[in-house]
Order: structure tokens, then C-alpha cells, then sequence
């Protein structure tokens, strides 16, 4: 879990480090992991219909819904990792 944990840190840097916008989709996917990760399952109500950006985070978290924490953070690591030698 250590170990995890640090590479869950390290990728926290290493995304900011990209050369390159990842997409929304991407975004959104890193998103969710990390609140997932971080916060577990998504709380409160869904944003309003005009609150679009809003209303995609929540869906997005809200389909990690019963993930536990350490399978989050290592499919965040991994998605930095993928995102990191796409655009390097």
C-alpha cells in the first residue's frame, strides 16, 4: 500500500508534467479516479442541467461507484503512465 500510495503521488506530479492537453474523455477519467480514490463513492446531488461540465465529473465519478480506494489509485497510476509515453 506504501508503495502504492507513493506512486499515486508521483503520478499526481507527473500528470501536470505532460506536453500535452489530454482530452476531455481523458480528463474526465482522471477526474473520477482521483476522486475516487481520494473522497470513495460520489456524494450529494447531481449538478443542474445547465451546469454541463459539472454534470459530466459527477457521472463520470459516479460510475467508479463501489471501487475501493487502492484499485482507483493504481488505475489512476496507470492512466498517467498511458497518457505520459503517448504525448512524450
Amino acid at each position: 500500500m506504501a508503495d502504492l500510495k507513493a506512486s499515486f503521488e508521483q503520478a499526481q506530479i507527473d500528470v501536470k508534467a505532460l506536453t500535452k492537453r489530454p482530452s476531455n474523455d481523458e480528463l474526465l477519467a482522471l477526474y473520477s479516479l482521483f476522486k475516487q480514490a481520494t473522497e470513495g463513492d460520489v456524494k450529494g446531488k447531481r449538478p443542474g442541467m445547465f451546469d454541463f461540465k459539472g454534470g459530466a465529473k459527477y457521472d463520470a465519478w459516479e460510475k467508479l461507484k463501489g471501487m475501493d480506494a487502492e484499485t482507483a489509485m493504481q488505475q489512476y497510476v496507470d492512466k498517467v503512465s498511458e497518457l505520459a509515453a503517448a504525448y512524450a
